[in-house]
């Protein structure tokens, strides 16, 4: 059967839709694309679609407009609309992103990965928002910093770098130079920055910058953008696997680059206040008090939005259970009261590991589930396996070690279980089933 298209990309011809859509095909994106509003307004009626790519440049001149009726034509969906253009003029409210001409494919399926998770952060805030005002407690709305845009030059002081930095500051935006990766990673932990321009004058550096963000839980989400001499299309998708997050060719005006690095900055801005309002939910009085996590009603409660929202965005939404492992260290760690103790540890791990759209409960005194939106089986399964991994480097204090009893340290251990939501079962009868497969029963 034939993959449901999940990128509409509107554009008058194939000039670059056709390089574009092939691209994205190519990487799992499957693209349909249209010619004019008209068939981009009755194309965005397929429910599969997840965003939009539209040609600011190709299009008449009411691509704007265009942009607002798509992003109407859509709803209840949120659709992210990323424009393609080789002007520095700033997005509109209704267009996430603007990137310019010529674009690799992997460089725009990375965005588009960005942009839907974002969406569905977005949509998961809003549900949150509903099952906690059931429960009589308010949720804030997301809060984006309003002060300048804030981007750290990394790189030697070379002239083009020097002049994409005065681009940035006339654009409005702050910028501090750091001449080493030492001295780049000291800025970023002491101040906050919305992006980092890298300089590849030396690359190793630029690179190091790069991998050294993506192993940093509080940098992992900030743009990393590489200028390069030429945006060689076989070392793209290397450089984007290395931390980087974007590539901008040195080639062209400085503004065009700058008004780039801006956009993504916006972005993340959008990205952190949606995480900061989601991760305010856990003062709220509702969760269970030692983990972090919600409790087992209020899990039940907005798990039937999760369902209804799944079925009427037409995404999937798939459930994890992790039940903590019978082994031989963990029955010691429980008779002297040391996994009791290590529970309210590993349910905060459990909470910070989990992505910003994520719900994880606490099921159970050993049973923890989590609820993925738009998340199929196999990548749930995939990140459940990355919790516990992380969780299973940890040493817990084990209490005495005496006699029969538990060692100075313990590693816990998961069985994990996945399911996929059906409508036709029901939510609950996914839970179930990942329950089982984790050895779990849900008694009650």
């Amino acid at each position: 059967m034939q993959a449901k298209p999940r990128v509409l990309i509107v554009a008058r011809d194939d000039g670059r839709a056709g390089p574009l859509a092939e691209g994205l095909d190519r990487l799992g994106w499957r693209t349909l694309t249209a010619r004019g509003p008209y068939a981009a307004a009755s194309a965005i009626e397929e429910p599969s679609i997840e965003a939009v790519i539209l040609d600011l440049d190709g299009a008449d001149a009411d691509a704007l407009p265009m942009a607002r009726r798509l992003r109407l034509a859509g709803a209840p969906r949120r659709l992210p609309i990323i424009g393609v253009s080789d002007h520095s003029s700033p997005p509109a409210a209704d267009i996430d992103l603007v990137l310019p001409a010529p674009l690799h494919a992997d460089q725009v399926a990375a965005k588009l990965e960005s942009l839907v998770r974002l969406t569905v952060a977005e949509e998961q805030l809003e549900l949150r928002r509903q099952t906690f005002s059931e429960h009589g407690r308010a949720l804030d709305e997301p809060e984006p910093d309003a002060g300048p845009i804030a981007v750290l030059m990394a790189g030697e002081p070379a002239p083009q770098f020097l002049a994409l930095a005065n681009a940035l500051r006339a654009k409005g935006a702050d910028t501090v130079a750091a001449i080493s990766p030492y001295n780049a990673f000291e800025y970023l932990h002491q101040r906050q920055f919305d992006a980092v321009a890298l300089w590849n004058g030396a690359e190793g550096s630029a690179l190091a910058i790069a991998s050294g963000m993506r192993r940093n839980s509080r940098l992992f989400h900030m743009p990393a953008v590489l200028c390069l001499a030429t945006a060689e299309a076989g070392s793209v998708s290397e450089l984007l696997s290395k931390g980087v997050t974007d590539i901008a060719a040195r080639s062209g005006a400085e503004s065009n680059r700058a008004a780039r690095i801006i956009s993504l900055a916006r972005v993340h801005r959008r990205q952190t206040a949606i995480r900061a309002a989601l991760d305010r939910a856990r003062s709220s009085g509702l969760l269970d008090a030692s983990t972090g996590l919600f409790t087992r009603s209020l899990f039940a409660a907005h798990l039937a939005k999760l369902a209804r929202s799944a079925v009427g965005q037409a995404r999937p939404l798939s459930l994890a259970v992790l039940s903590l492992a019978d082994t031989v260290e963990l029955r010691a760690a429980r008779r002297v009261g040391a996994l009791d103790r290590a529970i309210p540890q590993i349910g905060a791990m459990i909470a910070r590991l989990v992505r910003a759209e994520d719900t994880a409960a606490r099921l159970a005194p050993e049973a923890f589930a989590i609820a993925l939106p738009a998340t199929a089986v196999r990548a749930a399964d995939a990140a459940a396996e990355r919790i516990a991994a992380v969780i299973g480097c940890t040493a817990f204090e084990g209490g005495a070690g005496a006699a029969g009893g538990a060692r100075d340290t313990f590693v816990a251990a998961f069985d994990i279980g996945v399911a996929e939501f059906d409508p036709d079962e029901g939510v609950a009868a996914a839970l179930e089933r990942a329950a089982k497969r984790a050895g779990q029963r849900l008694a009650g």
